[in-house]
């Protein structure tokens, strides 16, 4: 029998062109993240800058530094761009923070996404989402389809690690950048969402991260601080009395236990409680 061989990465960057040149003409919803960003220059190598338009979400679920830095990319690239103040605060069925949050919250950005879309004449809108998403609970996936979002990354089967290092030979500045969820990810499910927490977690993470921690996480317990950072850097923590600066900084915060999870950084970590079928 024939052993199976993989595809290369280079066949499935070819998979995406050949998705993009179909779709003609796109709306991509850009955060500035390792896989928007390649996408994005896909789409412009491809399709060229007057059939790209991007749109990037204004929130108090989005970190700022990410703000500051789509702000850049999308004034380098030099294409129609939109930014689109979303509201998903004033939705009680985000705001209380079941596990199925991020169906509104992708609700949300794609109903003003599609808005945009229309306005414009685009007929295709597009997103970051890869192949290797599909192993972790996404209940944004089902917001996607209502709109009819597509994920080329995905469909082409580009998984995170390919896309890290096609990144990086096309000079990408993003290819080693670290994934930044929604802030609203760092609350447990049922914990309830609110202004003040977002601030709260946005200022801390920010501190923190002059610490130079990698792939940062600070899951919000009310009291409690649970830190995730790369599993490599565990044996670091200790040295330089990093944890005592770490300590120190959350003080501040009004946090009275602060605790370092042993597992590491790992995606969809707060996912872990739920029984899946």
């Amino acid at each position: 029998m024939r052993k199976q061989v993989k595809d290369s990465k280079i066949e499935k960057l070819e998979r995406l062109k050949r998705l993009l040149e179909k779709y003609k003409k796109i709306l991509i919803a850009y955060s500035g993240g390792v896989d928007s960003t390649f996408l994005l220059k896909v789409a412009i190598d491809t399709l060229g800058k007057k059939n790209v338009t991007t749109s990037t979400a204004i929130s108090q679920t989005y970190p700022k530094d990410d703000l500051s830095f789509a702000k850049k990319i999308i004034k380098q690239s030099g294409i129609k761009h939109f930014f689109l103040k979303t509201d998903e605060m004033s939705n009680k069925n985000f705001v209380r923070n079941t596990p199925d949050r991020c169906y509104w919250c992708k609700n949300e950005l794609f109903a003003h996404l599609d808005k945009c879309a229309t306005e414009n004449k685009i007929e295709t809108i597009c997103d970051g989402t890869n192949y290797s998403d599909r192993n972790d609970f996404r209940p944004g996936r089902k917001a996607a389809k209502k709109w009819n979002v597509r994920h080329p990354l995905s469909y082409a089967k580009l998984t995170k690690k390919d896309i890290r290092a096609l990144s990086k030979k096309l000079k990408l500045p993003t290819w080693n950048k670290d994934a930044s969820p929604c802030l609203a990810s760092r609350f447990p499910y049922g914990h309830k969402i609110t202004s003040e927490k977002l601030k709260k977690i946005s200022d801390a993470e920010t501190k923190l991260k002059k610490l130079n921690l990698k792939n940062l996480r600070l899951r919000d317990y009310e009291d409690t601080a649970r830190i995730e950072i790369d599993g490599n850097q565990l044996n670091q923590i200790f040295k330089n009395n990093i944890h005592k600066k770490i300590v120190a900084a959350l003080k501040k915060y009004n946090y009275t236990y602060i605790t370092l999870d042993l597992e590491g950084y790992r995606t969809g970590s707060l996912n872990e409680l739920i029984k899946k079928p």
